[in-house]
């Protein structure tokens, strides 16, 4: 199933493919079940498909990397939904987009291990984590290079029945493909990423963790349209 959320007078209704609304579907998966349809096909203003409290960044998840994988953290006001144009920074050095997998946490991970991750899992979405790595290298702990208004694109859909372990990625700039990959090919698998997440520090329902992007990376430049394709959810940035 894809769920996602639309913007109405009330406030965000979720709702699934087709515009039918839904019951929350983070109760219905701590529940054990599937969200049951909750009234006729809505027609709204697509949004971000969840508010995290926590996005967690995977770092060092790259073939040959000298230094073991680590974590680092991202604000959550960073998050804009798919077709949201973002400003960027012209003052921060070269852009790149970092195509990843999104993965939206279900409930709390207390007990969470690397053979059970999937038990924790509400489901997979795209996200663009927009980067300055110039920044990096007077700011080793990612706050100036990851924090730039609309930097975190999200959505804008979850698909709940992707699973975690070979999970399909395609990054296209411009109508262009410039990567195409997936889960399988991390360094260190979903399972592993979430496992050392939450040896450290608990997570919570609608929390997402970006797992990084070893083959998925392309320099951009404003005027340019990213494209990121994650279990064939699309996520359209436009850049200014």
């Amino acid at each position: 199933m894809r769920v996602g959320r639309l913007a109405m007078a009330g406030g965000p209704v979720w709702i699934r493919e087709g515009g039918v609304p839904i019951e929350d579907p983070l109760r219905a998966f701590a529940a054990g079940r599937e969200p049951a349809d909750a009234g006729a096909a809505l027609s709204g203003e697509p949004i971000a498909p969840v508010d995290p409290v926590v996005i967690v960044g995977i770092a060092q998840n790259g073939p040959g990397h000298p230094s073991p994988v680590q974590a680092w953290l991202k604000s959550p006001r960073t998050v804009v939904r798919s077709g949201d144009a973002v400003v960027l920074r012209r003052d921060a050095g070269a852009t790149v987009a970092e195509g990843e997998i999104a993965v939206v946490i279900g409930r709390r991970t207390d007990g969470l291990t690397a053979d059970n991750a999937h038990e924790f899992v509400l489901g997979v979405t795209a996200v663009n984590d927009l980067s300055s790595p110039e920044r990096s290298v007077r700011d080793p702990r990612n706050f100036e290079s990851k924090s730039g208004g609309g930097y975190t694109p999200l959505g804008p859909w979850i698909d709940t029945s992707a699973g975690i372990d070979d999970v399909e990625l395609a990054v296209v700039v411009d109508g262009e493909g410039v990567a195409a990959t997936s889960s399988a090919e991390l360094p260190m698998s979903i399972r592993e990423c979430l496992a050392y997440v939450a040896s450290w520090t608990p997570l919570g329902p609608g929390d997402v963790v970006m797992t990084g992007a070893p083959h998925s990376q392309a320099p951009v430049e404003p005027g340019q349209t990213v494209t990121i394709r994650v279990a064939g959810v699309e996520l359209i940035t436009p850049l200014v």
